[in-house]
């Protein structure tokens, strides 16, 4: 009987409980509790226990909680750092970007200057010149025609005169020296209409908006680039459409404007000569005869006006299309472009013009450039 008694009292419950304890403790299980049987003390092993239980259950919500927010600061924290770095970057990016169009605008406004200057001290001879080649076509005519009239008067000359007239093969004298006199007439009016070009162009340096007439100003861009549209020995004569619609005077940067101009054309010209290389390695040293850069003004209504430059060069993929206009971007070898002309074209439409500069470009076939800028300009 003392044996079933000290069983049922004190060995059995005691072995309860630790089975208690041990699965509370195997299977991580805090929300149970040990029945609690008596007052006496087992009672009071059970009952702490139990308090036990759910003070080790609050310590593992207060980790859990510290964990999952130590998780959620330290990626804040990561979150932050990251946003920071981009922004750190995005700002070195902006900072690179603006000291090299900074260059870029200096050394362009260099040039204007130059050029301005050279067109100024090349304007005066020239027009000295230009004025009196028209003055000696008349004094050279009267002279002919007083030769002409000795040779009527006295149609037998002395031998001494006969010999000059000889030597100096008067005849073929009067009939080319009035074309000699021609050719440098219209060489003089070439150089003129060059240093009008140039003098245009060198608006490089203007800071304030002006109105003025883009058909004169594409020109005069053109006219600057002559040189590298004429035939080479390697390649054909690149011919250049134009279609120009009918434009009021556009209020802008004219000289900035012709910046635009120039990146656009020369990316033409390069994208050309690229296509003849490639199609002279790919088809037994045949030419790409058609060459061709087209460009084209229109009014798009009452308050803006768009210009279109077009080539049937290589073209570009919609992946470079996409990239274009980053600064210091290019496909182009080293030492041949800074992937800063298309950068400062945009912003230079975009940013100072408050208008647009679209591409369009198929592979193989060509690229589209689109300007549309307004008429007038509002106050910055």
């Amino acid at each position: 009987m003392l044996a079933w008694y000290t069983t049922t009292t004190i060995t059995l419950p005691i072995k309860n409980l630790t089975k208690f304890a041990e699965a509370t403790t195997r299977k991580s299980k805090f929300d149970l509790q040990t029945p609690i049987t008596a007052n006496d003390e087992l009672g009071v092993l059970g009952n702490s226990l139990n308090q036990l239980i759910i003070r080790v259950k609050d310590l593992l919500k207060e980790q859990a909680e510290a964990q999952e927010k130590l998780a959620f600061y330290s990626q804040s924290l990561e979150q932050k750092v990251q946003e920071r770095t981009q922004k750190l970057e995005q700002t070195l990016n902006q900072l690179q970007s603006t000291q090299a169009q900074l260059i870029q605008r200096e050394k362009m406004s260099s040039l204007g200057q130059l050029v301005a200057g050279i067109a100024h001290e090349i304007n005066n001879p020239v027009n000295f010149i230009h004025g009196n080649i028209e003055y000696t076509k008349d004094y050279l005519q009267d002279l002919l025609k007083l030769v002409e009239v000795y040779q009527k008067e006295y149609p037998n000359p002395t031998e001494v005169i006969e010999e000059e007239i000889e030597n100096i093969d008067l005849e073929f004298l009067q009939e080319d020296l009035p074309n000699i006199l021609n050719s440098m007439e219209t060489g003089s009016e070439r150089i003129r209409e060059i240093v009008k070009s140039l003098r245009t162009f060198s608006r490089l340096d203007e800071a304030e908006y002006k109105k003025i007439d883009l058909h004169e100003n594409i020109e005069s861009t053109l006219m600057i680039i002559q040189n590298r549209l004429k035939a080479k020995p390697n390649r054909c004569e690149i011919k250049v459409v134009k279609d120009y619609g009918k434009l009021p005077l556009v209020e802008c940067y004219a000289g900035q404007l012709n910046q635009v101009f120039m990146n656009l054309f020369i990316n033409a010209i390069d994208a050309l000569e690229e296509k003849i290389v490639k199609n002279i390695e790919k088809i037994n040293d045949k030419e790409f005869t058609n060459p061709l850069i087209s460009v084209s003004t229109e009014s798009l209504n009452s308050q803006r006006i768009a210009i279109h430059i077009a080539d049937n060069g290589l073209g570009m993929t919609e992946e470079i299309r996409q990239k274009m206009f980053n600064p210091f971007y290019t496909t182009k070898p080293v030492g041949k472009g800074t992937g800063l002309g298309l950068a400062i074209s945009y912003q230079v439409v975009v940013d100072r013009h408050h208008g647009e500069l679209m591409c369009f470009s198929t592979p193989g076939k060509g690229t589209e450039f689109i300007i549309q800028i307004p008429i007038k300009q509002g106050k910055e």
